[in-house]
């Protein structure tokens, strides 16, 4: 396994934390608290009311929801979903879209990972850090370019401060799980002295494989392995068939119990500093991120190697410590991803620069980031590397005829390579450059919102001609009182996405779908119109929303079958058609009581999608999610803090060629949380149990859903500081 100075950060932030809570635990800061008014940040007309449906994840409720993966954290967000690769990866499906576009970013600059490029590349934000996480659903490519067609997930860290704190404050989070032993630790300090701020963050989490309720394949892949037809059913977009190897798996003991090579190890830290100006500020922050996970549901060793199918022989692997050397783990060993990244981000504001103008805002990030894929017999086999940089300056400006807004720019640049026997795709390098301005405007009660971009983007491979493209997006939405209570909302949509590398120039097996994918230099941008309407009903405690979309596609970009195998995996060829995506959501929060020091409210959520290729009425996109319902309660009085909640998620019959329909399944849940003042500081002790019905729970939006369920019943305590 590889080391760097870096990778440690994560443990010794944590620990100087530690000390830090308990030597300056005397300072005061109010108990803990939701916060009341909602700011988008990752939007600059926030202030005045979207059009566009936005969801934020902040304060208590943050802590009640927050998990491992980013997407898990937003599962009771409608719309949302899991692209769920063990409990180490899951990266948000928004509206039945996922991957290229979807953008994750990080306090406003792109994550500049390489999660975009395989399901099984974790998502490099962590949900534990976070002041914040920000969902705009639907497209947001006027500000944030190609990536984000189907939405922006952000994530604000805080790690660059705006202002200096009046007083030295922090948080330590301690938690202990008994599915897999999961053991996770955070915290951070902020402070400042004179016109200098400062942040220091870290976390450690540590997890052995994790219990499952029954067997690790679904009974749907079992039934067709025993029927020995599944080579036929090889078909477009599916990615769940893992080994053409029936004479041994019939031979193997299937995983029962426990997901095999489920483990995973996360460490990091950060640390930011900032000058106050009298009217703008200059920041920057570094950032390490370590980890080291398993890769359940497929063998790396598969199509090179057919005598060392070893798919069902890894139930008793990496339970020890992962520091030790890989080439000592066997033979038996199931794959493991090996990961380091270095991120560096400068930030500067000021208000009221010129005239005419309301504020200047610029970011930068850039990140060093380089992953290795172990096989089994601990020998080092793909390497990732990407080294990227992204930028954006924003003028937020007055009223300019009649709209007040932002204009800007974004550029980025990104050196990305797979090297190795499993690498699909060849190193390419994207620059993109993009121009926006977004604006609002009120017509008497009417609401207004418009907004233009255009952006170029260049991928460069390292062989074969180079693709230029030149992409638009416009956007007009409105909002609309009714009374006092309802308000209606629209936007209409036109957006564009590049084709990303891996649609472009993939040439290989890609193990972690189980499929060898040929990738199409000529494919042309994918377009879109969309269509969105929000109704709202505010009164008193009572808050209602029901909302509704369509969007239709030219030139779809997805992979369709061949009917060819290769190296004994179906070949997929990425290919373009016309879609059509469309859904509905509700959501409704109700405070039915309220008395001195408490509240009792109930919440309820459902939303459902449906999405077809147009070229063929009977043909469903693959991964779609299916129906989910949503119901909860929470209740707190002087301290105490209560939720249960329940999900019901549908069976998913809707399948593309080559999926298995997916089983429907219950989640009940439930938080216990009591606040006390020790030492003068609000301390959280909490219990909280998840999938308390051990039901068998598997995301039809996974490629493994068939070879890996989600973890079982699982009881989690423990506390939480602030001072």
């Amino acid at each position: 396994m590889r080391h760097s100075s870096s990778s440690l950060s994560g443990i010794f932030a944590v620990s100087v934390l530690s000390a830090a809570v308990s030597s300056a635990i005397h300072a005061q800061t109010p108990a803990l608290q939701e916060i009341e008014e909602v700011i988008v940040r990752a939007h600059p007309l926030s202030a005045e009311g979207l059009a566009q449906p936005v969801a934020v994840l902040s304060g208590e409720t943050l802590n009640r929801v927050v998990s491992p993966s980013l997407a898990e954290t937003l599962r009771d967000i409608p719309g949302v979903h899991s692209s769920s690769f063990g409990q180490a990866v899951g990266r948000p499906v928004i509206r039945g879209l996922g991957g290229p576009r979807v953008k994750v970013m990080e306090d406003r600059i792109d994550s500049l990972d390489v999660s975009v490029s395989s399901p099984d590349h974790m998502t490099m934000v962590e949900p534990f850090t976070a002041e914040s996480i920000e969902v705009l659903k639907g497209p947001s490519t006027l500000l944030y370019g190609s990536g984000a067609s189907g939405g922006v997930v952000d994530v604000h860290t805080g790690r660059i401060p705006h202002e200096v704190p009046e007083s030295l404050s922090g948080s330590l989070e301690l938690r202990d799980s008994d599915n897999a032993n999961q053991r996770t630790a955070a915290g951070r300090i902020d402070g400042g002295v004179g016109r200098l701020a400062f942040h220091f963050d870290g976390f450690y989490r540590n997890a052995d494989e994790y219990e499952i309720p029954g067997f690790a394949e679904s009974g749907g892949f079992r039934a067709r392995e025993e029927e020995g037809g599944h080579d036929d059913d090889h078909g477009d977009e599916h990615d769940e068939d893992h080994d053409s190897h029936d004479d041994e798996h019939n031979d193997e003991a299937e995983a029962f119990g426990m997901l095999p090579n489920s483990q995973l190890r996360v460490q990091g830290g950060a640390f930011g500093a900032t000058y106050v100006g009298d009217k703008g500020f200059f920041g920057f922050s570094i950032a390490s991120y370590d980890a080291e996970y398993g890769l359940p549901g497929h063998s790396h060793s598969h199509h090179h190697d057919e005598d060392e199918h070893d798919d069902h022989d890894d139930e008793e692997l990496h339970d020890e410590d992962h520091d030790e050397d890989h080439d000592d783990e066997g033979a038996e060993g199931g794959s493991i991803l090996d990961l380091a990244q270095t991120r560096f981000d400068l930030e500067a504001g000021m208000e009221d620069p010129l005239a005419g103008l309301r504020a200047i805002n610029f970011r930068l990030g850039y990140n060093d980031y380089e992953h290795i894929e172990f096989e089994g017999s601990g020998e080092a086999g793909t390497v990732f590397a990407t080294e990227a940089l992204e930028a954006r300056l924003e003028f937020t400006h007055h009223e300019l005829f009649g709209f007040e807004g932002a204009t800007g720019f974004q550029l980025s640049n990104r050196e990305f390579s797979a090297i190795g026997e499993e690498a699909f795709v060849q190193p390419v390098d994207t620059q993109t450059l993009g121009l926006f301005w977004v604006g609002q405007r009120n017509l008497g009660s009417l609401g207004l919102e418009a907004g233009l971009r255009y952006e170029n983007v260049e991928q460069n491979p390292t062989q074969g001609a180079t693709r230029d493209f030149d992409l638009g997006s416009a956007s007009l939405g409105l909002i609309q009182p009714l009374n006092d209570s309802w308000t209606l909302s629209g936007q209409v949509d036109y957006s564009s996405r590049a084709p990303v590398a891996e649609e472009l120039f993939s040439d290989g097996p890609h193990l972690a779908t189980q499929t060898f994918e040929i990738g199409d230099p000529s494919l042309n941008e994918e377009t879109a119109a969309n269509l969105s309407a929000m109704l709202r009903y505010q009164f008193g405690t009572l808050d209602l929303s029901l909302s509704a979309y369509v969007s239709e596609f030219d030139d779809f970009i997805y992979e369709a079958s061949t009917g060819l195998e290769m190296d004994e995996l179906p070949v997929l060829q990425w290919t373009q058609t016309d879609a059509t995506i469309s859904g509905i959501e509700a959501d409704a929060s109700w405070q039915a009581m309220s008395w001195q020091g408490g509240t009792l409210t109930f919440n309820a959520g459902f939303d459902s999608v449906r999405a077809r290729l147009d070229s063929n009425a009977n043909r469903n996109l693959p991964r779609i999610p299916p129906q989910r319902w949503r119901l909860g309660a929470i209740a707190d009085w002087n301290g105490l803090v209560a939720e249960l909640s329940w999900r019901r998620i549908d069976d998913q019959d809707d399948i593309g060629v080559g999926e298995l329909p997916t089983e429907g399944f219950d989640d009940l849940r439930l938080h216990l949380g009591y606040t006390l003042d020790a030492w003068g500081s609000p301390v959280q002790l909490f219990i909280s149990g998840r999938n308390l019905t051990d039901d068998e729970q598997r995301y039809h939006t996974s490629f493994i859903k068939d070879l890996a369920p989600q973890p079982g019943r699982t009881i989690e305590a423990g506390l939480q500081m602030r001072f």
